[in-house]
């Protein structure tokens, strides 16, 4: 499971929510000082992150890495548009040795504390106007941190920023529910390559022997699923379905070991459009990092926008052991990429849909798993047997804490819930309910309101009261077509067999 933050106090939400995001009223000539607590958004499972007083337009990120001291100089412009008068602003920051700030050219106060950077300028923002905060900093991809979006590697390093670290690599207003669009510019020495998100748009060589690669992200992306990674790689490029570019990029020594896995994505891409629509992105790849050291990578995959990181060992694996989980990271690019959750605790749409076709793709295969499941329908109604255990100790599916975000009943819980949806209305009605959601929520966020409305109202039914049950029930509902399905009584005592435990990041339980 990738790291999380240090659990957060849910008194910090009433918190929070209580306090003034940046007031109208400021003196012309501000400092530091000056800025109020930082509120956040008020997240649900993360309520400190972000900041409700600007949308940011846009980011440019400038990375240039070092190989003498295995650092990284940044430069990060954020353009954002003032949602009220703001006396500063504040952006996510940990870990940052910020040397300079600028609003738009000229020099600001800031003070780095509470993981933010609290940026004053000469005057106050005004209400409705666009903003361009630039940042000069450095960063150690080593550093001991609470947390951290840094995959540190032998020749460089990669980025896996989710939950709550995208902004221990570059301030940002780090909260899924603030989308934007993303240029990258990456500088290594020759001998090493940068890459990042989205398509390479530029390549500079200088005379000192360092190279700039710049990319653009045509779609916006949430900060959580920024891709940023220097190494000694090597650039596959293939074509999808319908002529979809796809780029991997992998380490040069492991290229021809990871050729058979690399090679399965243009089938399951086709299995996957088939099901939820044409791909949502201009290119699509994976991306194993040049490390399988626990400490730096501690689960399989992940879903950073167009560009899926993996552990590259887990890719030499044969089928049917990586299939599954292939499909999940495919799908997240429906479900997590192209439509973000809007708070934390709407993850299990991130997380239960790509456990769905994950198991469905593996069943229609024929692959059984490794509890011996042969069927969709017999692994569901093991997870069903489960529901109340579940329930008793990780709450229910779509209620989330910061300690057990990512355990199996966001996972296979939430896939349960869809299976359940899909034998209440039937398939047909089904597929339209997830063509229709990812439609009207494309290149957006999303909330389970969001997808409880939508399926309610393609099926033409209320599905509040169903869907509710199904999402927020400390009892797990009876099974739509299924009155045989029973569920096993609650063991409160701790080491029960059937007791939920955490699923590694980006895999759920397939």
């Amino acid at each position: 499971m990738i790291t999380l933050a240090r659990p957060r106090s849910r008194l910090l939400l009433a918190l929070a929510v209580a306090t003034a995001v940046f007031g109208a009223t400021v003196p012309a000539r501000a400092t530091a000082t000056d800025a109020p607590t930082p509120a956040g958004v008020g997240d649900p499972v993360f309520p400190l992150l972000g900041n409700a007083g600007y949308d940011v337009l846009g980011y440019d990120l400038d990375l240039r890495y070092r190989p003498d001291s295995r650092t990284v100089d940044g430069t990060t412009v954020v353009t954002a548009r003032a949602l009220t008068a703001l006396p500063g602003l504040e952006l996510d920051a940990l870990g940052l040795d910020v040397h300079a700030v600028r609003v738009d050219g000229r020099p600001a106060t800031f003070r780095a504390h509470d993981e933010k950077l609290t940026v004053v300028p000469a005057r106050a923002v005004r209400r409705g106007a666009t903003v361009r905060v630039t940042v000069d900093y450095s960063a150690d991809p080593a550093a001991k941190l609470p947390h951290t979006g840094w995959v540190p590697t032998p020749d460089g390093f990669a980025v896996a920023g989710q939950p709550d670290s995208a902004h221990t690599v570059f301030p940002c207003n780090d909260h899924p529910s603030d989308k934007a669009a993303f240029t990258i510019a990456v500088t290594a020495p020759d001998g090493l390559l940068g890459v990042a998100n989205g398509r390479l748009t530029a390549t500079e060589r200088h005379p000192d022997g360092q190279t700039t690669r710049r990319y653009s992200q045509g779609a916006p992306m949430a900060t959580e699923l920024v891709q940023v990674s220097v190494g000694d790689y090597t650039v596959r490029e293939r074509t999808g379905p319908g002529g979809l570019p796809l780029r991997d990029v992998v380490p040069t020594a492991r290229a021809a070991a990871l050729e058979p896995a690399l090679s399965l994505t243009p089938g399951q891409l086709d299995w996957a459009e088939q099901h939820l629509g044409p791909f949502p992105f201009e290119t699509y790849g994976l991306l194993p990092a040049n490390t399988d050291d626990p400490a730096a990578f501690d689960f399989t995959g992940l879903e950073t926008q167009t560009l899926t990181l993996y552990k590259p060992n887990f890719l030499r694996q044969a089928e049917p052991v990586i299939g599954s989980h292939m499909m999940h990271e495919l799908v997240h690019s429906w479900f997590g990429d192209s439509v973000s959750p809007r708070t934390w605790a709407d993850l299990w749409l991130n997380e239960g849909h790509a456990d769905f076709y994950g198991l469905m793709y593996r069943y229609e295969r024929g692959w059984p798993d490794s509890g011996g499941f042969g069927t969709l329908a017999d692994r569901m109604r093991d997870v069903y047997a489960k529901g109340d255990q579940w329930r008793h100790d990780s709450g229910p599916v779509a209620a989330p804490t910061a300690a057990d975000l990512f355990d199996s009943q966001r996972y296979t819980g939430g896939a349960l819930v869809l299976f359940a949806l899909r034998e209440r209305v039937g398939a047909a009605v089904f597929d339209r309910i997830e063509r229709t959601f990812l439609s009207r929520y494309r290149d957006g966020t999303a909330t389970t309101a969001d997808y409880i409305r939508t399926a309610s109202q393609v099926s033409g039914q209320d599905l509040s009261a169903f869907l509710g049950d199904w999402l927020y029930g400390d009892r797990t509902p009876a099974m739509p077509g299924h009155p045989d399905w029973t569920v096993t009584p609650v063991t409160p005592a701790d080491g029960a067999a059937d007791r939920l435990t955490p699923a590694p990041h980006g895999t759920g339980t397939l």
